[in-house]
C-alpha cells in the first residue's frame, strides 16, 4: 500500500483563490499529465481538478516516492518558483492513508457539502482523462475502480436520504431570486454541476439555455432539460437577457468579458460561478451591476451544516472502514506476493537439496519407485512447513511497516537458494556411504 500517494490542495486548508492558481486548464490536461508525471518520478498519475480542490493521485512500482509536494508545486504552478510554499499550501498522503482518502473522496465525505455526488463522476472523468494521456496504469485503474465502485455501494444505502448539492444549493439561490418569475436561466458550461442544477431547474418549470464552447454537449444537455442550445461565442457577442447565471465552464480565463457582462445587466441578473479560476470576474461583475455568488461564498454556506451531514452519513463511513479492512490486508498480502513466493520456492529448494543429498547416502538403497514416492511426500512436507511463516506474514503485512517486512526477508535469508558453500557444508557433515547415521 506504501505504493500509492496523494498530494493536493482543497477547501479545507486552502484558500478559493489557491485552487485556482493551481488548476490545470481541462484543455491542456492530455499534454500535461506524461510531463507531470515525469516530473514527480512515479509510474502512473492522475489529477482531478473541481471547483474547490486539485489533487494529484499516484502509484510507484518500485520504493515509495517520498514528498513529492514542492516538485507538485512547481509543476502546477508551470514552473514558477514557490520556494517554502509547498507544505503550507499542499497535503500528502501515502500508502493507506493515501486509500482512505481517495474512498472518502469518491464518496462525498470530503467535499465541502458532505455526501454530493458529483464528485464520483468527477473522478471518472479525471481517470478516463489520464487513461487517454497515458498516465494510468494498473495500480491506479484498481484505485479508482474500488473508489467509483464504493461511491455506488454508498448511492444504494443512501437512496432514500440524498445528501442536496453544491447545485441544488445553486438551484435554490436562482429559484429564490427570481421569486414568482419564470425567466430563462443560463447554464454556462456541460458539467456535473450545470446538469445537475439544470434537472432541478427544469423540475421547478425554469427555461433552460444551454450554453458551452462546443454545440453537441450543450444540445444533449438541453434535451434533457427541454432547453435550447447555443454557441459560448455567440452568447458572448449576443446574451439573451437572463434572469440567471449558473457557470461551470473550465478554462483559465472568465469566460464573460465586461461588455458581455454589462449587455446581460439589463434584467439585473443573479451569477452562480462555479468556476475555479472564475468564470466571471468578481469586479467585473460588480461593475456591471450583477450579483455574483462565488465558490467562497457556496462554500461558507454548505460548512455551517457539515456536521449535522457527516453525522447523518455515519453508516457510510462506516461501509468505508469496512472495505478498507479488507483492501488493506488484499493490498499488504499483494505488496509481498513476490518475497511469498520466493519463500516458498526457497522451502522447496532447501527440502529437495537434502533429499537429495539422502539418496545418495543413507537412502541411497531406495528402489525408483520409494525414491518418487518420498520426493512426492518431501514436496508435500516442504508446502505444509511453508504455509506457517507465509499465513503469518501475510498477517503481519496488514499492521507491520513495508521496511519491517524488507528486514525479516534480508536478515531470515531464507528467500535465498543453498549457494555453494552452502552445498560444500552440507557434503563435509553427511555421512560417507556405508557409515552409520550419527
Amino acid at each position: 500500500m506504501h505504493q500509492i500517494g496523494v498530494v493536493g490542495l482543497s477547501y479545507r486548508h486552502a484558500g478559493i483563490d489557491d485552487v485556482a492558481r493551481l488548476s490545470i486548464p481541462k484543455a491542456d490536461l492530455e499534454a500535461r499529465l506524461p510531463a507531470l508525471r515525469a516530473a514527480l518520478g512515479v509510474s502512473e498519475l492522475l489529477y482531478l481538478g473541481t471547483c474547490n480542490r486539485v489533487e494529484i493521485l499516484f502509484a510507484t512500482h518500485e520504493e515509495p516516492a517520498g514528498d513529492l509536494r514542492q516538485a507538485a508545486l512547481e509543476q502546477l504552478t508551470a514552473g514558477r518558483s514557490l520556494s517554502g510554499q509547498a507544505s503550507r499550501l499542499l497535503r500528502a498522503w501515502a500508502g493507506e492513508s493515501a486509500l482512505e482518502h481517495v474512498l472518502l473522496l469518491a464518496c462525498g465525505l470530503d467535499s465541502a457539502q458532505a455526501g454530493e455526488r458529483e464528485i464520483a463522476a468527477q473522478l471518472r472523468a479525471a481517470w478516463e482523462a489520464a487513461r487517454a494521456a497515458g498516465t494510468s496504469g494498473p495500480m491506479l485503474d484498481r484505485l479508482i475502480g474500488e473508489a467509483l465502485g464504493m461511491a455506488n455501494r454508498v448511492r444504494r444505502l443512501q437512496t432514500a436520504t440524498e445528501a442536496p448539492s453544491l447545485a441544488d444549493i445553486a438551484a435554490a439561490r436562482v429559484l429564490e431570486h427570481m421569486g414568482n418569475s419564470r425567466g430563462v436561466v443560463a447554464l454556462i458550461g456541460v458539467s456535473p454541476m450545470t446538469r445537475r442544477c439544470g434537472l432541478a431547474l427544469h423540475r421547478a418549470g425554469v427555461p433552460l439555455l444551454i450554453v458551452n464552447r462546443s454545440l453537441p454537449p450543450a444540445a444533449e444537455l438541453a434535451a434533457s432539460v427541454s432547453g435550447r442550445a447555443v454557441p459560448l461565442e455567440q452568447f458572448r457577442q449576443q446574451p439573451e437577457a437572463v434572469g440567471a447565471l449558473v457557470l461551470a465552464a473550465g478554462g483559465s480565463e472568465p469566460v464573460l468579458d465586461g461588455r458581455s457582462l454589462r449587455l446581460l445587466a439589463v434584467k439585473a441578473p443573479l451569477a452562480i460561478d462555479f468556476g475555479v479560476p472564475p468564470n466571471v470576474d468578481p469586479e467585473e461583475a460588480r461593475g456591471a451591476g450583477i450579483m455574483r455568488i462565488g465558490m467562497r461564498e457556496l462554500v461558507q454556506e454548505v460548512q455551517e451544516r457539515r456536521v449535522t451531514e457527516l453525522l447523518r452519513l455515519a453508516p457510510v463511513r462506516a461501509a468505508i472502514d469496512e472495505r478498507l479492512a479488507r483492501l488493506r490486508e488484499e493490498m499488504a498480502t499483494r505488496a509481498i506476493g513476490p518475497q511469498l513466493a520466493e519463500l516458498r520456492g526457497s522451502f522447496e529448494r532447501i527440502a529437495t537439496h537434502e533429499l537429495d543429498r539422502a539418496l545418495g547416502a543413507e537412502l541411497r538403497s531406495l528402489t525408483g519407485d520409494q525414491r518418487g514416492a518420498i520426493r512426492d511426500w518431501t514436496s508435500r512436507l516442504a508446502h505444509r512447513l511453508a504455509h506457517l511463516p507465509i499465513a503469518g506474514l501475510r498477517a503481519a503485512a496488514v499492521h507491520a511497516s513495508p521496511e519491517a517486512m524488507e528486514a525479516f526477508f534480508r536478515e531470515a535469508h531464507l528467500h535465498r537458494t543453498l549457494d555453494a558453500e552452502d552445498a560444500a557444508a552440507a557434503a563435509t557433515e553427511a555421512p560417507a556411504p556405508g557409515e552409520p547415521l550419527p
